[in-house]
């Protein structure tokens, strides 16, 4: 059977100016924000089999117990050294690289958190689909979301969904 290449999904939420941590690193805003509600992670989650995620991001969660990722493997972009994790790879690839590897690895779909990562693979063409929650608040600040990225990349709204707390979450495919 000749491998497929994995879907790479971002899921997200941002301040309405596009920033995903204030300028401590804090995401204190978010959860102040959020309320309990699940905004579709669970299902999202359960269609996952691997993530990515860059250095910034693996430090927030580095020292938490336990993963929230169930024993998917997880993927964390760096060029710095790193002490080791079960089901955790350091390595420093480039988007293409990874793909191939996941693709040899027979991954369907993989998830990309981080700001810079996300956008070094949507520089690359290989986002497949972003969603996006828009948290109302504006921090002025902080880590972007989205960083250089030297080619116009065309999205196709697939829905836009409003939740009580104000968040608006808009799910896009790559046009």
């Amino acid at each position: 059977m000749t491998p497929v290449r994995p879907r790479i999904s971002v899921y997200i939420a941002h301040s309405v100016d596009g920033y995903i941590a204030d300028a401590e690193g804090s995401l204190d805003w978010l959860f102040s924000r959020a309320g309990t509600e699940d905004y579709g992670y669970a299902d999202f989650m359960a269609g996952v089999d691997g993530l990515a995620m860059g250095r910034g991001t693996w430090d927030f969660i580095a020292d938490e117990p336990d993963l929230p990722f169930e024993g998917r493997p997880v993927y964390v972009f760096t060029g710095r050294g790193a002490g080791q994790r079960a089901g955790v790879t350091f390595w420093a690839r480039t988007p293409a690289q990874a793909v191939a590897e996941w693709e040899a690895a027979g991954l369907r779909h993989v998830y990309v958190d981080g700001g810079r990562l996300i956008s070094q693979f949507l520089a690359t063409g290989l986002v497949d689909d972003l969603t996006l929650t828009v948290v109302p608040v504006l921090l002025g600040s902080g880590s972007r979301l989205f960083h250089e990225i030297p080619a116009v990349t065309p999205l196709r709204l697939v829905s836009a969904t409003p939740y009580p707390h104000g968040l608006v979450q808009l799910r896009y495919d790559r046009g």
